[in-house]
């Protein structure tokens, strides 16, 4: 449990006790109470869980926010979580993720956060517009260097070279205004389309590092790491269990390695754009119906669109997740004639993912693009 317990603190710790009955809060995801831990975890998605459940054995107590079936992006805190965090010995999250765990962790718990973020290099929500912004940095450099060479070159001319600037400024301020006018019209676009969606933002970066097993090696040896820090008798434990849990990632990274080496189609078409980290790695094509936000309500056009690419290609599969419904998909195979299957994100488990915990489901999404991308 967390030391230098404070007045506030334990006032927080009865009030757990007296609502330990009623519902709305976290679920136990460790067989060990917190009261008999060596100490506590607390997180909000279930790739986070497995790993602390993992890495911290009999040791911890691991308390999940997210309650089986929801949709993790969609968690709202009551107060008995928000106090479950607040006592927490670890925080861990994955920030921009989920918003309120966000908030909480921020106000309650800053001093026990251990972010994903800042163990492991996340890929940005819309690759595409990072990649415009590096190029934009790299054309603004290159201005910066050329203007400075013309300076050192032209000193000599620059009382000409101040009537000429003076000239493109009078022409570059006509042509701002033109420009501030045509981006105001844009930006009006773009909101009222940005208010189709249900306002979840993962902000900059795709949070769904869990389906990269070489990401989640590394965010189990820093979380054992942190375990040791917390409770330094446990530390060897904490060590040897994360190799284990290493170990099986590998393992799974061999399968994939393996099952994905001679396939007939690489397209991965799936409702929203959650798998970046799984597509990449393995040389795929991710085909995604809306964006990072798997509740964004893709167009008819959008639809539209993808069911030609999926037809025009020969593309045999469209994949729906467990906590996302399946109208999309049914469309878009009714429209293809294409085939409805599950690929899970990993986000929760229910009753529709392809197994029971992360290494059974990995494998369970292995066996479902090895058979929709005709692997041999």
């Amino acid at each position: 449990m967390r030391t230098g317990t404070t007045l506030r603190a334990a006032a927080v710790g009865a009030a757990m006790m007296t609502l330990a009955a009623c519902a709305g809060g976290g679920e136990e995801a460790s067989g060990t109470e917190p009261a008999d831990a060596s100490l506590t975890v607390v997180t909000g998605v279930y790739p986070l869980e497995w790993l602390a459940t993992e890495v911290g054995g009999e040791r911890a107590a691991v308390v999940q926010l997210t309650e089986p079936g929801v949709e993790p992006h969609d968690l709202e805190l009551t107060g008995r979580q928000v106090a479950e965090v607040s006592e927490a010995d670890i925080a861990f999250t994955v920030s921009g993720l989920q918003p309120a765990v966000d908030d909480a962790v921020e106000q309650e718990a800053a001093d026990a956060a251990l972010d994903v973020a800042d163990i492991v290099e996340l890929r940005p929500a819309n690759p595409e517009e990072a990649h415009e912004d590096e190029e934009g940095e790299d054309h603004a450099h290159e201005d910066e260097d050329e203007h400075a060479h013309e300076e050192e070159d032209s000193h000599d001319d620059e009382h000409a070279h101040e009537d000429e600037a003076a000239h493109e400024d009078e022409h570059a301020h006509e042509e701002d205004e033109s420009h501030e006018d045509e981006a105001s019209h844009e930006d009006e676009h773009a909101h009222d389309e940005g208010e189709e969606g249900d306002g979840h933002d993962h902000g900059e970066f795709d949070p769904h590092f869990w389906l990269d097993v070489d990401l989640m090696s590394q965010t189990a040896t820093a979380l054992a790491e942190r375990m040791a820090e917390v409770d330094p008798d446990g530390a060897a434990s904490y060590e040897e269990n994360a190799e284990a849990v290493t170990a099986e990632l590998a393992a799974i990274g061999e399968e994939y390695e393996e099952g994905m080496a001679s396939c007939a189609h690489d397209e991965v078409v799936v409702g929203h754009t959650a798998f970046t980290y799984l597509t990449d790695a393995y040389g795929l094509e991710q085909i995604g119906v809306s964006g990072v936000d798997p509740e964004t309500e893709p167009s008819p056009s959008q639809i539209a669109a993808i069911s030609d690419i999926v037809e025009e290609r020969g593309i045999t599969t469209v994949f729906t997740e467990p906590l996302m419904p399946d109208a999309t998909a049914d469309t878009i195979a009714a429209e293809s004639g294409a085939e409805v299957e599950v690929l899970d994100p990993l986000e929760g488990i229910t009753e529709d993912s392809p197994g029971d915990d992360y290494p059974s489901i990995m494998r369970g999404n292995l066996a479902a693009l090895t058979t929709a991308l005709e692997c041999s």
